[in-house]
């Protein structure tokens, strides 16, 4: 029987969007103060995409730099699939966009037709959709050898102005080359993984019902109230065929609105990420027959980062079971003088859960603990305290993180594994292992994330509020290289309506 087949991602690339608002900037505006934000979450700066900018645009940016760093014929790209939880149609898969912008580019030097045999897709849930793109590329390119394959995680994190997540913001894509023999990393093909429904961020269909959208409008007027229409009268003529056709015109008694930003429960957020890769870690272990206590033989550990101090901040539980393991657990506790709580000193459940949230957070506190994230979660957070949550792309800006971080530090990662916890609410993790290849450098030394982010344009406030409110129609940014932008949207009620079009510039100013 023949050996299975090495596979892994081979490259990455990125595209940051060329503008960023400074977290203290929106700390004074919301009266945060910015310490709660810088030290106590890790954030620093937020990535911001502009007027001309969505998903598909970003997509197409970090693909199109892979194919050209890695000189890629696109006659020869089998699939490119696309996680995002940023989708600009409810039917048309966006990745359909990115082919489009792709063909276009390339159409002079390889045909009108040199994307035509190019499986997309596009694959979502939440924030693990990238992932679950990657593996099934991955085994699409274990099948036959020579296969070539392009996955894509791009999205806009976006929420309400004011709201609680608002700082967490961010915006980019990061592209990935799917083959045999990496030159990057190997994946191992067992990935763990654990799935619950849940509630805990979601993006729904919300119904809203013509006569409360007619009273609405009413309001806003002069010196009238909704009691001076017959709200009845006028829904039925709205539904009755009226030669005027207009987004009220429908059959339905309601609307359905889709809106970018999301309905959200932090603390259960929080709460069904941990358990789900503590779920997805056991299924992990049983399918490679890792043993627990084990991760100290990882080089870095990998996360899924709604903000760069996630990781750190709630993995104290699972460290915790480390020690336990590997009987280090009653020297820890006596070193570091806390105070396990015990269920039977407290008169209900609530006040011992509160105990033990507080006896977590001392647990962070500790030197031991510290010395841990620093050795393997802090040299991936420093990409995403500067870009924000990407959502299906964060873990992947993770593992970037990782590697130009050791380039730059001059750490030999050859032949070590980074294990790596992806998350996606609704809720699902997955754990899997990617081996580290010889003559990694050569690859990462390509990546410039560091320096993509230092050649940002900066914003003021009253910017970043009119591009949150979709309140601009060009471009911000003066300093980018160009790329792909969007040029226009077609808004005629008729078979073209909702048509997106897309251009290429070289520079910003073209755009």
């Amino acid at each position: 029987m023949a050996a299975a087949s090495v596979v892994g991602i081979d490259d990455f690339s990125v595209y940051v969007p060329p503008l960023y608002l400074p977290i203290d900037v929106l700390a004074e505006k919301r009266s945060i103060p910015y310490a709660k934000l810088h030290q106590g979450l890790g954030l620093q700066q937020m990535a911001v995409a502009d007027a001309r900018e969505d998903a598909a645009t970003m997509a197409a940016n970090a693909v199109l730099d892979l194919m050209h760093k890695n000189d890629l014929d696109p006659c020869t790209i089998g699939r490119l699939y696309l996680g995002t939880e940023s989708a600009l149609d409810g039917a048309k898969p966006t990745a359909t966009y990115i082919l489009d912008m792709l063909q276009d580019h390339f159409a002079d030097a390889y045909g009108p037709n040199c994307f035509l045999h190019c499986d997309v897709v596009d694959l979502t849930f939440a924030c693990i959709g990238g992932v679950d793109a990657l593996h099934n590329s991955l085994e699409w390119a274990a099948a036959k050898q020579d296969r070539i394959g392009i996955v894509v995680a791009s999205d806009s994190a976006k929420y309400e102005l004011g709201s609680s997540g608002e700082y967490t913001q961010g915006a980019g894509a990061v592209a990935m080359l799917v083959k045999q023999s990496p030159r990057l990393l190997a994946i191992d093909p067992d990935f763990g993984v654990a799935t619950r429904p849940a509630y805990d961020f979601f993006k729904p269909r919300r119904k809203v019902r013509k006569q409360d959208l007619i009273r609405e409008v009413i309001q806003l007027l002069p010196d009238l109230s909704a009691e001076d229409y017959q709200l009845d009268e006028l829904e039925q003529r709205l539904s009755s065929g009226l030669a005027v056709k207009g987004v009220l015109d429908c059959n339905e008694s309601y609307l359905t609105l889709h809106k970018d930003t999301p309905i959200f429960d932090g603390p259960y957020t929080t709460e069904a990420y941990q358990a789900r890769i503590r779920e997805a870690l056991m299924d992990f272990r049983n399918r490679t027959g890792t043993q627990a206590g084990t991760l100290d033989q990882y080089a870095a550990l990998a996360f899924h980062l709604p903000y760069a101090y996630q990781a750190r901040r709630m993995f104290s539980e699972l460290y915790m079971e480390e020690l336990k393991v590997r009987h280090e657990w009653m020297d820890f506790i006596e070193r570091n003088d806390l105070d396990v709580p015990c269920a039977d000193d407290y008169e209900n459940r609530e006040q011992y859960i509160t105990k033990c949230s507080e006896f977590l957070r001392a647990v962070t506190k500790t030197e031991d603990y510290q010395q841990f994230v620093q050795q393997y979660i802090a040299p991936g957070e420093w990409a995403s305290a500067r870009v924000g949550n990407l959502y299906s792309g964060s873990v992947f800006l993770c593992l970037m993180a990782i590697l130009e971080d050791a380039l730059d530090r001059n750490r030999e990662l050859a032949g070590k594994e980074v294990l790596t916890f992806a998350y996606g609410s609704g809720s699902k993790s997955k754990v899997f292992a990617a081996t580290v290849q010889e003559g990694w450098q050569d690859v990462a030394r390509q990546f410039d994330l560091r320096m993509r982010l230092d050649n940002r344009q900066e914003l003021d406030y009253a910017t970043y509020e009119k591009l949150h409110r979709c309140g601009l129609n060009k471009n911000v940014a003066t300093q980018s290289e160009g790329g792909f932008f969007l040029a226009d949207v077609h808004e005629r009620a008729d078979e073209s309506e909702g048509v997106r079009h897309y251009g290429y510039a070289a520079t910003a100013a073209m755009a």
